[in-house]
């Protein structure tokens, strides 16, 4: 219902807030993005998991230069959804209501941050297996991505493990970047920067330590759509940003169901592009 219900408020003259995923499909998405622009009206699609200290810290090392380009990086989205995660709600699971699995409903968060700190994804390679619970939808994977600058990602996702966890290790020209464990708020948790150069780590702890730091999780993401409505530096998801997630989880379903490494982004000819729920596309 997010696109439809999004449409009607657009033609109403309103802004609207889509929560994840946008849309079923990216000619779902493509609507969107049609209809925002015909009418002049902001979508934002959310993604507060952009928004914490860690963030704000990297974006300051960005700003300064101290990053250099972005290298390898590796994701891992290990969380615990057990039979009464799914007993507890019927849609859970199923292609028809849900309409995905861990890559859809889990693994997005990541994804997105990676995209926002490593630039879009130029390719994608995936296996995608259900092997945790008696489910419709994929609750492992692993992922490889080529990204448009030329560094390469590795993202691995389960529902098995034995408890929650999310870490992230980006790897830059300058300078590593290690996230803790917090599954749901990464950016809010204690990270440490290493300096590919020794001597050039006290300028990045300094860096860190002044970084300008505001609202975090939801109320960073609602401050930022607030500053972008009144015309103020921000850094609001965007809604190329939600389009581009929905073409990454159609890529990763065509890269596991053909065995094809597919590029992005993608040729709307592709069957997938109407959706990649079974029996939706060819």
């Amino acid at each position: 219902m997010h696109v439809p219900v999004a449409c009607e408020a657009l033609a109403a003259g309103k802004h609207v807030i889509v929560e994840k995923p946008i849309a079923g499909s990216v000619a779902e998405a493509d609507r969107l993005v049609k209809v925002s622009q015909e009418t002049g009206r902001r979508v934002f699609p959310v993604f507060q998991y952009r928004f914490g200290r860690a963030f704000a810290q990297l974006r300051a090392l960005e700003a300064a230069g101290l990053t250099g380009a972005p290298r390898v990086a590796s994701l891992e989205t290990h969380w615990n959804r057990n039979a009464g995660y799914y007993a507890a709600a019927s849609w859970r699971g199923t292609w028809d209501r849900e309409m995905g699995g861990a890559i859809l409903s889990h693994a997005i968060h990541i994804h997105d941050l990676i995209a926002r700190f490593f630039g879009p994804v130029a390719d994608v390679s995936a296996m995608l297996a259900t092997s945790i619970n008696p489910i419709e939808t994929e609750d492992c994977a692993a992922l490889a991505f080529r990204m448009r600058g030329g560094a390469l990602v590795t993202s691995s996702v389960t529902l098995g493990a034995a408890n929650d966890a999310s870490r992230l290790r980006l790897v830059f020209e300058h300078l590593t970047a290690e996230s803790g464990s917090n599954p749901y708020a990464p950016g809010e948790d204690f990270w440490r920067f290493f300096a590919r150069d020794p001597l050039r780590q006290p300028v990045i702890d300094r860096a860190v330590a002044e970084a300008p730091v505001g609202p975090e999780g939801f109320a960073g993401f609602l401050a930022a759509v607030a500053n972008a409505l009144d015309g103020e530096p921000d850094d609001a998801v965007s809604l190329r940003d939600g389009l581009n997630s929905i073409e990454l989880v159609s890529a990763i379903y065509l890269a596991d169901r053909t065995g094809a490494r597919v590029s992005l982004p993608l040729d709307r000819d592709l069957p997938i592009c109407a959706g990649w729920r079974p029996g939706s596309a060819a």
